[in-house]
C-alpha cells in the first residue's frame, strides 16, 4: 500500500523558515521524482519544486532563493526548506511521488501572517 505523508506545516509570522518533511513508503522511493506542490484559498494548485532521482531540481519564480527541496533516499523522505516566508506563501503544501505513477498527499496548511 502506498502512502505519501507530509509533516511540518504550521502558523508563523513573516520572515519566518519552517521545514516540510514528506515519507513516501510502499514505492520504490528512489525512483520517483519527488515534488511540492501548493494550492491557496481559491486558487489552483501549483508547482513550487521537484527533485528528481539524481539529484536534480527546479523551482517556481516566485520560491527560487528561499526555498530548498532536497531528498533523503534512505529515509524515503523529500523535504523543503522555506525561509523569507511571505504571506503569499500561505497554502496547503503537498507532495507528490511521481513516475508512471503519480501519489499525493494529504497536504499540510502553511499560513503566513503577522
Amino acid at each position: 500500500q502506498v502512502q505519501v505523508v507530509e509533516s511540518g506545516g504550521g502558523f508563523l509570522q513573516p520572515g519566518g523558515s519552517l521545514r516540510l518533511s514528506c515519507v513516501a513508503s510502499g514505492i520504490f522511493f528512489s525512483s520517483y521524482v519527488m515534488g511540492w506542490y501548493r494550492q491557496a484559498p481559491g486558487k489552483q494548485r501549483e508547482l513550487v519544486a521537484t527533485v528528481t532521482s539524481t539529484g536534480n531540481t527546479t523551482y517556481a519564480d516566485s520560491v527560487k532563493g528561499r526555498f530548498t527541496i532536497s531528498r533523503d533516499n534512505a529515509k524515503n523522505t523529500v523535504y523543503l526548506q522555506m525561509s523569507s516566508l511571505k504571506p503569499e506563501d500561505t497554502a496547503v503544501y503537498y507532495c507528490n511521488a511521481k513516475t508512471v505513477f503519480d501519489y499525493w498527499g494529504q497536504g499540510t496548511q502553511v499560513t503566513v501572517s503577522s
